[in-house]
């Protein structure tokens, strides 16, 4: 038997122990909890957004801050008005109709249109997909500080093979996860900006009050900065991702959430790329030829940190672009010819997705152990293509997401439509300018 002291006691500790357990689960959140819900949806925004600050974004942004200091900053303030638009209307298709993009473009306006934007977006993304692993190469020489290649040898097949293995043994779950850690190397380009000193206060007012300049090649660095921040295959993998995760309309407000921060985040990001060069580079005029003369420049004008710090975050960028771009091709193909796809899904399942994914791979592998290759051309030459397919795409997705018939109540808003078209004839009026100033060498 208990005396009555030790029933007030055990009550007591009873009370204090369901004081402490409430008190936790204020602090834990419950899977009906607005937190819990946020943080099970989000990542198919911050992978694409990511995944746009690729290789070929790493040697743009260098490129744009050494030959024009901050006085590009303003193309991303505005470029990310346009991500945050085009992203939110592919996510919302892809939440409320549960299919990715190149399915609704077959369904909607037929096989013959379909052809035409899968073959650019095949070529432009076989081409992008090599820079990835040119830049898993980049990054392995500047992180040994080492100009030698001996090394790229062993680790960027192995680096594609992680990948491969990633996907083809993975669950959509365990791939999205580890592409939002590997999201995190993205970070490393904080620091490094910081460790440049840039002169903060023309940071700022460069980014809101730019003087336009009249040099031939800064328009066409706008055109490409536009291609590399907003890229075809950042639409096309953010649709399927919430298609193959099954957002629902009803959790839908939680992915816009994703999207929103994740393209500030991503272009935030975007800015310390260009502001790092924009500091020391420009200022010391000295020019790059690929993202190897920018992370040793670096070196030389803010210390070894900066240079390291540089190459791990483009050992990420790349890492992580050089997973999502095959991806995104085998989903949008497989999507326009009705073959299964998805990352859970097995080779039996679906060879086709698998195939084109695997193949993409190790095409890109190959071609990065070519010694020797002009790839600094090519890669801002790709963003120019890029940037030559967003309008057409663009088109096809505001269509899409007017059409009452698959979206109901959850179509564009006038708001919407307006940014919508603004963003569609801004990049046209630039692509415009670009192909005038290319075929006729009139003056950008």
């Amino acid at each position: 038997m208990t005396t009555p002291r030790q029933d007030t006691t055990q009550l007591a500790e009873k009370d204090r122990a369901g004081h402490t357990k409430r008190a936790r689960s204020r602090f834990r959140p419950t899977r009906s909890s607005t937190l819990f819900k946020l943080l099970a949806i989000l990542g198919p925004g911050l992978i694409a957004a990511n995944a746009g600050n690729d290789a070929g974004g790493v040697f743009t942004y260098s490129q744009a801050g050494a030959s024009y200091g901050y006085n590009l900053l303003w193309v991303l303030a505005i470029t990310a008005v346009f991500v945050c638009v085009a992203q939110e209307m592919c996510a919302r298709l892809g939440a409320v109709t549960g299919k990715g993009l190149s399915d609704l473009i077959r369904e909607q306006f037929g096989v013959r249109w379909t052809m035409v934007a899968m073959l650019a977006f095949f070529i432009a993304n076989a081409g992008v997909t090599i820079t990835e692993f040119l830049g898993i190469a980049a990054s392995v020489q500047i992180l040994a500080n080492s100009t030698s290649t001996w090394l790229i040898y062993p680790i960027v097949p192995l680096c594609g093979l992680a990948l491969w293995w990633l996907v083809i043994r993975g669950s959509y779950r365990r791939v999205e996860k580890i592409f939002i850690v590997i999201s995190l190397g993205f970070l490393a380009y904080i620091p490094a900006a910081f460790a440049a000193h840039p002169n903060w206060g023309l940071v700022g007012k460069q980014t809101v009050a730019p003087m336009l300049n009249m040099d031939p090649g800064y328009w066409p660095m706008a055109v490409a900065l536009v291609g590399t921040t907003l890229s075809p295959y950042m639409l096309f993998y953010i649709q399927s991702a919430v298609a193959d995760k099954g957002i629902k309309a009803s959790e839908y407000v939680y992915e816009k959430v994703d999207v929103y921060s994740s393209t500030i985040f991503a272009n935030i990001i975007s800015a310390f790329m260009i502001i790092a060069p924009a500091a020391t580079l420009f200022v010391a005029h000295r020019q790059i030829q690929n993202v190897l003369d920018a992370a040793f420049a670096l070196q030389q004008f803010a210390g070894q940190y900066s240079s390291l710090l540089f190459g791990l975050g483009l050992f990420g960028a790349s890492l992580l672009a050089g997973a999502v771009l095959p991806l995104s091709t085998a989903y949008g193909i497989c999507e326009a010819f009705g073959f299964e796809r998805g990352v859970s899904r097995n080779f039996k399942e679906a060879p086709v997705f698998q195939s084109i994914f695997t193949g993409l791979i190790v095409i890109g592998v190959i071609i990065a152990l070519i010694p020797n290759l002009p790839i600094a051309q090519v890669l801002v030459e790709l963003q120019y293509l890029n940037a030559l397919m967003l309008p057409i795409l663009l088109i096809f997705i505001i269509l899409l997401v007017n059409n009452r018939r698959l979206l109901g109540k959850r179509v564009n808003g006038k708001v919407f439509n307006v940014l919508a078209w603004i963003t569609v004839i801004t990049i046209t009026m630039l692509v415009i300018l670009l192909l005038l100033n290319s075929l006729f060498g009139v003056p950008l």
